[in-house]
């Protein structure tokens, strides 16, 4: 549990380091500040995930079949938002906050299904992250300039990569022995 909570914490400190301490990220500069959150995070997943899988596993409590259904809806639904931000329809015009809203999403449904403590750990963890973000960017930068709404057809098109997207995870987790369907 040293590592994943270690992993978290280094994770809470290189995203949340604009907004607690914008004055030293803009003296580094853009580029070495980007360069450190980046350095930071790849070593944050590292622990997270070194972590949770060396983490005993604790049961906390025993989640029913049927939310792994729920836990498939919902990832469908992150992996749609996760890169929203990027599309050009509808959809864009109503979400400020679209990777954090993923990030929300995938904790909550990792969290359906994972009644273990190191799980509750890290997903719980990272969904206070997400929901601290959203509230420090929204005191910060309290006005959204709404993009313009694209085309639905954007969103169509971008349902569909999802899709392609969310088969790449579940395979990936099945190959890694997490069968994602039950």
């Amino acid at each position: 549990m040293t590592l994943l909570i270690l992993g978290l914490a280094l994770w809470y400190l290189s995203h949340l380091f604009k907004r607690i301490a914008p004055g030293l990220r803009a003296g580094m500069g853009d580029l070495p500040a980007k360069l450190l959150v980046t350095v930071a995070s790849l070593v944050a997943i590292a622990l997270m995930i070194r972590g949770f899988r060396a983490a005993e596993v604790v049961m906390v409590w025993s989640p029913p079949a049927f939310l792994t259904h729920v836990n498939n809806l919902l990832m469908l639904i992150a992996v749609f938002l996760l890169n929203l931000g990027y599309s050009r329809g509808r959809l864009r015009a109503r979400v400020r906050h679209p990777m954090l809203l993923a990030v929300k999403t995938w904790a909550v449904a990792h969290l359906l299904v994972n009644g273990d403590r190191a799980g509750m750990v890290l997903f719980g963890g990272l969904l206070v992250w997400a929901v601290l973000s959203v509230i420090l960017i929204n005191r910060q930068e309290p006005g959204w300039n709404r993009p313009a709404p694209g085309p639905l057809r954007n969103d169509l098109i971008y349902a569909v990569i999802a899709l392609g997207v969310f088969a790449v995870i579940t395979s990936i987790h099945a190959r890694l022995g997490v069968w994602p369907f039950g």
